[in-house]
C-alpha cells in the first residue's frame, strides 16, 4: 500500500508565516522529514506521535546527503505513511524539490507541493519594502550565490545580475558576496547601489543590515551561524 507526500512550505520561519494548507497536511502527517530551517517552533504542529526526522542540510556542518533523503521518502511512502517533507521558504526555490519530486515519479508515488512564503519576499516585507517599484524595478530575480561546493557559480550572466533596474536577491550568498560584489561593479553597477543583509528572517534572531553593495562587501568578511540572504537594487534605500 502506497502512501502520499506532501511537499509543504514552511515559509522563513515565523509560524504566522505559513499557509493553512500546509498546516493542516502537517497537522495530519504519520511522518515529517524537515530540514534544519524549518525546524523549530513550526514542528509543534505536528501531531503527537508523528515521527519527526531531520535531513536538513547546512553549509560546512554535517548534513544529510540528497540520495538518503530521496530514500526515505520512498521508504515512508511505500509503507502507507500521510508524509511531509517540510521546507524552508517556499519549496520550489532552491529547495532541491526537483530530485526529490524525480524519485517519487519513479517509485510510482503520488505527491502535492504546497507552495509557501519564500525568503526574499519575507526580508522585503519585514524591512518595509516592495520587489518592484513602478519605473524603477522592473523585474525581480531570485539567484543563488553558492554551488554545491560552496563557491560562487561559474558562467553568470552578469549583464543581468548588474542591471540596475532589477532587484536581486542572493540565496546562500554570504560567503561569496564579497566576489560577487566586485563582479558586479566591474561589469557596471554602480558601488553605491543599495544592498540589505536579511540575516535569519522570521525568527528572534532576525537581523537587517542596510548598506551599500561595496560596504556590504567589506563588512561581510566574518563568519556567522544564522542563514541569510542579501537584495539589492533600487528598492533599498542607501546609508
Amino acid at each position: 500500500m502506497s502512501g502520499f507526500v506532501t511537499f509543504v512550505s514552511a515559509g522563513p520561519g515565523d509560524p504566522g508565516l505559513m499557509t493553512l494548507r500546509g498546516a493542516e497536511r502537517l497537522r495530519a502527517a504519520d511522518v515529517v522529514l524537515y530540514d534544519d530551517l524549518a525546524s523549530g517552533p513550526i514542528l509543534s504542529m505536528a501531531r503527537a506521535g508523528a515521527a519527526l526526522v531531520s535531513v536538513g542540510k547546512r553549509a560546512g556542518r554535517p548534513s544529510a546527503r540528497q540520495e538518503d533523503v530521496n530514500r526515505l521518502l520512498v521508504q515512508h511512502a511505500r509503507g502507507g505513511a500521510q508524509v511531509v517533507r517540510l521546507k524552508s521558504g517556499d519549496s520550489g526555490i532552491f529547495g532541491r524539490l526537483e530530485e526529490e519530486i524525480m524519485a517519487l515519479t519513479a517509485a510510482g508515488i503520488s505527491y502535492e507541493i504546497v507552495p509557501g512564503v519564500s525568503a526574499g519576499s519575507a526580508a522585503a516585507a519585514v524591512a518595509g519594502l516592495p520587489l518592484t517599484r513602478r519605473l524603477t524595478a522592473r523585474r525581480v530575480q531570485f539567484v543563488t550565490g553558492a554551488d554545491v561546493t560552496g563557491a560562487l557559480p561559474q558562467a553568470l550572466n552578469w549583464a543581468a545580475l548588474a542591471d540596475p533596474g532589477a532587484t536581486t536577491v542572493v540565496y546562500m550568498g554570504r560567503r561569496t558576496f564579497p566576489v560577487l560584489a566586485a563582479g558586479l561593479i566591474e561589469h557596471g553597477l554602480p558601488p553605491d547601489t543599495p544592498a540589505l543583509l536579511a540575516e535569519a528572517v522570521g525568527t528572534p534572531a532576525q537581523k537587517l543590515l542596510h548598506s551599500t553593495v561595496a560596504e556590504l562587501a567589506a563588512a561581510l568578511a566574518g563568519a556567522s551561524p544564522h542563514p541569510a540572504l542579501i537584495l539589492y537594487g533600487p528598492l533599498m534605500p542607501a546609508t
